[in-house]
């Protein structure tokens, strides 16, 4: 483990399994087939492999060094057992589930989970003979009862995907452990900086990597990070679906992480700039963000992370939504309107969350913003072109 404070692991963290090389940042190591230089050798790499020790690989599907130093880091970085990363977000995932779900068994979901995944559980899961509940994502000890005899799998996202709620992860955690039930955690707005689910007693711990780990919108990855329980049963199932990311992919997700820390203290920075000026328009009842001091989450992302990044939603006033907030949208010029976000460009959709448990309450009138790298008083400039656009609506009913 690398010794130093936060910054000081990312700049110089996941070097060990590259240490015979001089450079700063490991290098690329490609490759498939591994030679041996005997039977023995062969036999002994085998033996090494079935038993998840260290050492050779006997074959490119199972990393290369360039994939075990990102692997160490982000294991380091979660306090983790063990990492490994996938071609998307998603497939973090769906993996993630598959690996401890079979047919017969159930999935407790918060209603606030990432779309793809909630389309994933809803769609492909049953196909498989596994039953999926949603919950509500600020419950506490009322979930006790949504808990079945074959429920193998809880669900966590905090804060919620689109929505911004704060989960209470160290009491849910304990339910679940408590009735033998794996807990997986999607920690992509927090990042691995700001929250360790880990060390607030979840299982598996997951990243769509391409939003801030990678943080430059030009990949797609995921990561997953188990605790030594987790691991051998979801070793096993990416190493039966031969799931894997290239090396030049792995060689940039770890030198996204070399800059996380600064890009996410701008990014943050950015944010609470932005909400300050949005909170002033007479159009907005609300910004959802769990670290503003008004937010139903702030006292547990207040006790339980460490920072905010720089995605929030903003709800307009019920007056203010549906065609005005498409021209709000569509006026903008320096925002982006695009899927994801964690790059260094910023981004404004409106979204549209997707509920089971009661219907949302901000639907037709909430967009997200991803606060990017550019300057401030830009920004500002840019969100007044789009407010102008939406009273200009207003004049012309």
């Amino acid at each position: 483990m690398t010794d130093g404070k936060r910054d000081t692991r990312l700049a110089q963290g996941g070097r060990a399994s590259v240490a015979d090389h001089d450079f700063v940042n490991p290098p690329i190591v490609r490759g498939s087939t591994v030679l041996h230089a005997s039977v023995a050798d062969m036999k002994e790499r085998s033996r090494r492999y079935r038993n998840d020790e260290a050492g050779p690989v006997n074959y490119g599907l199972y990393g290369t060094a360039t994939h075990h130093a990102l692997f160490d880091l982000l294991s380091e970085l979660e306090g983790g057992y063990r990492s490994w990363a996938v071609p998307s977000g998603l497939t973090a995932c769906t993996i993630a589930m598959l690996a401890f779900l079979r047919a017969g068994d159930h999935v407790l979901v918060t209603d606030s989970a990432y779309g793809p995944t909630r389309r994933f559980c809803i769609d492909m899961l049953p196909r498989y003979g596994v039953q999926c509940s949603f919950y509500a994502p600020t419950a506490g000890n009322e979930l006790e009862s949504m808990f079945r005899p074959n429920t193998k799998v809880l669900w966590l996202e905090t804060p919620g995907s689109l929505t911004f709620e704060m989960q209470d992860v160290p009491r849910l955690a304990a339910l679940a452990r408590a009735r033998g039930v794996v807990t997986v955690a999607d920690n992509t707005w927090a990042t691995p900086l700001y929250f360790q689910p880990l060390a607030c007693g979840v299982d598996v711990s997951v990243h769509a990597a391409t939003k801030y780990i990678c943080g430059h919108s030009d990949m797609l990855m995921g990561t997953i990070t188990c605790n030594e329980a987790t691991w051998p049963s979801m070793r096993e199932t990416l190493f039966n679906f031969g799931l894997i990311v290239s090396p030049e992919d792995a060689y940039v997700a770890l030198r996204g992480l070399r800059t996380l820390g600064v890009r996410l203290r701008q990014h943050r920075a950015t944010a609470e700039r932005l909400i300050d000026w949005l909170l002033a328009q007479h159009e907005v009842e609300r910004v959802l963000y769990p670290a503003l001091p008004s937010d139903p989450g702030y006292s547990i992302w207040q006790r339980d992370m460490s920072g905010a990044s720089g995605l929030f939603g903003i709800v307009l006033k019920p007056d203010a939504g549906g065609a005005r907030l498409d021209a709000l949208v569509d006026a903008v010029r320096l925002f982006g309107r695009g899927y994801s976000w964690g790059g260094h460009e910023s981004l404004l959709i409106p979204v549209f969350p997707e509920r089971s448990v009661g219907a949302s309450a901000y639907l037709g009138r909430l967009f997200r913003i991803s606060a990017g790298l550019e300057d401030v008083d830009d920004l500002i400039a840019d969100l007044q072109l789009g407010f102008s656009a939406l009273r200009a609506t207003a004049t012309q009913r």
